[in-house]
């Protein structure tokens, strides 16, 4: 019995070799490879003899490397999608017919009740498919495809950080973004200015909504699909992540007839799945919820959501009027953007309802500044406001691959930080090779209580007024975080990167 070299956890490239068949190749099991700056045939245990009966047949001499079956797998995927690179090669791009095409499979989109059950669709439709596909199963929030000098690449967004998927021809690039334009009911020969659309499509059973934005750049367009949820992924106040001490003061908060609650935070740290999170905990049969949202995220089955249309004049601020008019108990306005929906929001609080709201801060003590800022009078603040959460998105590290490693004591007296043992990212197949599995939100609840109305009227800034509350006890973000760094579920680098300087 021949003893092979024997590979596990590794991440390969692929080595594409236009002398042979490589889709032969591929049936058959065999994979070839750069191992240690030497082109090797890849073979698995579990079809070995395939394998190398076929390479006796092809006549290359090449060192033969078992794998592991999951990284064989990985090298596998990256061999099929130069496969439906190469499938291109047959499509003339400068045709008038890929036009037709598409616009032909409009009707093949709305009526497949499963995209991926059609083997026979023409290339470009099976690798845009192939892309939700494998951004549904790596939990990709966004995929990005851009058109750049030479080529196009596709990126995907994953746990808050982009990652390189794979890069495609430049002709490709055009049909592909051509083939979501259609699905997304958009213009395809425009190409100079942004549109904005969205599609739905049904992949492995499940529904999904998608958000799409075209954008003209220097070297042709380049799209961004936000993978919108559905109400059944909208999680629960527990399994946010906070702590529980924040998880029972904004329960407390949210039982409150009226007032106003926000939740602050930069783009993309969870302050939409935050206030759905909110509703769903407060929604019971006998309340009348109403949402404007720009765009609506989730969709939400017990509350009537309303999409901002700035075309057709509905703002947040003319949406929130006719909201009104509706007798609701609870109002959540995606976002407060200018002077105007700040009043109306704070006065429909004052009137009797409970109102939740975004807004873009970096704290939540900045909040009150922020709002003042806007021309809000200190006592509709005082007499509305109920407390603001501040948030982040940490990534937690893969516990899988975590190594341990010694901070810099400077960092440590920096931080106030104890001598102990601290972890860093390094990769596996787990966690896809970035180090980080899942992400956890971290924040900080500021309660408008009497003391800090009593500090407003005294005419106290909001830094004074984090101060005296760390003074009293508030726990911060950057006190998470160093909790999170002390118990090793998040690296420095991740904590530096979220905002633990900040404080």
């Amino acid at each position: 019995m021949i003893q092979l070299p024997f590979l596990e956890n590794t991440n390969l490239e692929p080595v594409w070799n236009d002398e042979i068949d490589n889709r032969l190749a591929m049936q058959h099991h065999l994979l070839f490879a750069n191992v240690k700056n030497q082109v090797s045939a890849i073979v698995k245990k579990e079809t070995l003899s395939i394998a190398l009966n076929h390479l006796a047949k092809i006549n290359i001499d090449y060192p033969v490397v078992e794998l592991d079956e999951g990284s064989f797998e990985r090298l596998s995927h990256k061999f099929q999608e130069i496969q439906t690179g190469s499938d291109f090669e047959n499509v003339d791009t400068s045709s008038d017919d890929i036009i037709e095409v598409e616009s032909d499979l409009l009707d093949f989109i709305r009526n497949s009740q499963d995209l991926l059950s059609n083997e026979e669709s023409a290339p470009v439709v099976k690798l845009v498919n192939s892309l939700f596909f494998q951004a549904i199963k790596k939990g990709a929030s966004d995929i990005h495809i851009e058109t750049l000098e030479k080529k196009g690449e596709v990126r995907l967004r994953i746990n808050g950080a982009l990652k390189k998927h794979l890069d495609i021809d430049k002709n490709i690039t055009a049909l592909v973004i051509s083939r979501i334009k259609v699905i997304s009911n958009l213009d395809i020969a425009e190409k100079r200015i942004p549109q904005d659309g969205r599609t739905q499509v049904s992949i492995s059973g499940n529904t999904l909504d998608i958000r799409v934005s075209v954008l003209p750049t220097y070297h042709g367009e380049r799209v961004v699909m936000r993978l919108l949820m559905t109400s059944e992924s909208i999680p629960t106040l527990k399994t946010l992540g906070f702590t529980d001490d924040i998880t029972k003061d904004l329960n407390r908060l949210l039982t409150h007839p009226h007032g106003m609650i926000l939740v602050t935070g930069p783009t993309g740290s969870g302050k939409s799945t935050t206030l759905h999170a909110c509703l769903q905990h407060i929604a019971t049969p006998d309340k009348n919820i109403i949402t404007v949202e720009d765009p609506v995220e989730y969709n939400a089955e017990n509350v009537n959501q309303i999409q901002v249309n700035a075309k057709v004049g509905l703002t947040f601020a003319a949406g929130l009027r006719s909201i009104l008019r509706q007798d609701p108990d609870i109002i959540m306005v995606g976002e407060i953007r200018d002077a105007e929906t700040a009043d109306i929001s704070l006065r429909s609080a004052l009137t009797g309802h409970l109102m939740l709201s975004t807004l873009h801060t970096n704290d939540a003590t900045s909040a009150i500044s922020r709002l003042i800022d806007m021309g809000i009078e200190d006592f509709l603040l005082t007499s509305t406001l109920l407390g603001v959460l501040a948030q982040r998105l940490t990534r937690k590290l893969c516990t899988s691959c975590k190594e341990a490693t010694p901070l810099d004591p400077t960092t440590r007296d920096e931080l106030s930080l104890p001598n102990g043992v601290y972890f860093k990212a390094k990769g596996c197949t787990e966690c896809d090779f970035t180090g980080y599995k899942g992400r956890q939100a971290v924040g900080e609840l500021f309660i408008m209580n009497d003391k800090v109305k009593e500090m407003m009227k005294d005419g106290l800034n909001d830094h004074q007024i984090r101060i005296e509350m760390k003074k009293m006890g508030m726990r911060t973000i950057a006190d998470k975080l160093k909790d999170m760094l002390i118990a090793g579920d998040t690296s420095y680098e991740e904590a530096v990167r979220i905002g633990i300087m900040e404080d």
